[in-house]
């Protein structure tokens, strides 16, 4: 990683502390330094792209992109519940200049309001990026611009010996509330009851950071979440946590994120052919490798690639 990237996420701790959708608790998970970010030199308009975005989003002049606030690397949510900065921050301003439309950020409370909020038509998509899962496409649309990896966040040393999903019976395990993560381990939990082991303790969490903070303080043994935010928190720990489980499925199959947009919405396929843009001129890739998710990078933006 660049030390560019490397500053750019250190220094994003500073705003995630400050972020109104944190619990003040949660602030302790993470180290405070500058910020040092960017964005890539301005992007043309795509006429083209423009003329097929709905008329009431050209009438607007805008995209009101939705939220939770506690994803970094990918978004960073400010305390003024608007602004955002992150991978996905980078992104949304790159894609709204290709667009010829601004992409404004509102933080809610959790994911399921991102998805019902979405699905209701109350905000236009979430950049995200989101877990693209089968049953969440019943609702929703996603365009896909991030291959992830489930792993853990485990205190230094690993003392629980966590090499994979089947090695956490009978522990404490914290995951974000209502996550795909989630629903992995409490079926886990269940595999471990039938095989005689003791059950999973599963703490669910509305946020990233204090999911994290369980781990720190010594109230679960491990976070089980995406790979990109959890090497972000490992390297704000000071030395505390560290990665386990690592080139395991962990019970998922080829995982997929992306932006989400309401089931069969014409912003699908305008945001896919948006995102490809700038996936083919270069900015994409500059993005991720500046945020250090250079590893999750796609070749080809896609529709719903779960379960493809």
């Amino acid at each position: 990683m660049s030390k560019y990237a490397t500053a750019a996420l250190l220094g994003a701790a500073l705003l995630l502390a400050g972020c109104g959708a944190n619990p003040e608790e949660a602030q302790g998970a993470l180290s405070s330094q500058p910020a040092a970010s960017g964005t890539e030199a301005a992007q043309g308009k795509d006429q083209a792209l423009y003329d097929r975005l709905p008329d009431k989003v050209k009438t607007a002049g805008k995209l009101v992109s939705v939220n939770n606030g506690s994803f970094p690397p990918y978004e960073i949510a400010g305390a003024d519940g608007k602004s955002m900065t992150g991978a996905a921050a980078d992104l949304s301003e790159a894609l709204g200049q290709v667009l010829g439309v601004k992409i404004e950020h509102v933080t809610v409370d959790g994911l399921p309001s991102q998805l019902t909020g979405i699905a209701s038509g109350r905000y236009d998509l979430a950049i995200g990026p989101v877990g693209d899962f089968a049953d969440r496409q019943k609702a929703n649309d996603f365009v896909d611009w991030v291959k992830e990896f489930v792993v853990f966040a485990v205190p230094k040393g690993n003392p629980k010996k966590i090499n994979s999903v089947a090695d956490t019976c009978g522990l404490k395990i914290s995951v974000m509330a209502g996550g795909s993560a989630e629903a992995v381990i409490k079926n886990q939990s269940e595999t471990c009851a039938k095989d005689g082991k003791p059950k999973i303790t599963v703490q669910s969490y509305k946020d990233q950071p204090t999911s994290v903070l369980a781990v720190s303080s010594g109230r679960a043994d491990a976070f089980f979440s995406s790979q990109a935010p959890l090497t972000y928190f490992v390297s704000q720990s000071g030395g505390k946590l560290e990665l386990a489980g690592k080139g395991q499925s962990n019970g998922f199959d080829d995982l997929y994120q992306g932006a989400v947009v309401g089931k069969d919405s014409p912003l699908r396929d305008v945001v896919k052919d948006g995102i490809q843009k700038l996936i083919d001129n270069g900015t994409y890739a500059k993005i991720m490798d500046r945020w250090g998710t250079s590893d999750n990078k796609l070749d080809k933006a896609g529709v719903n690639l779960a379960g493809s």
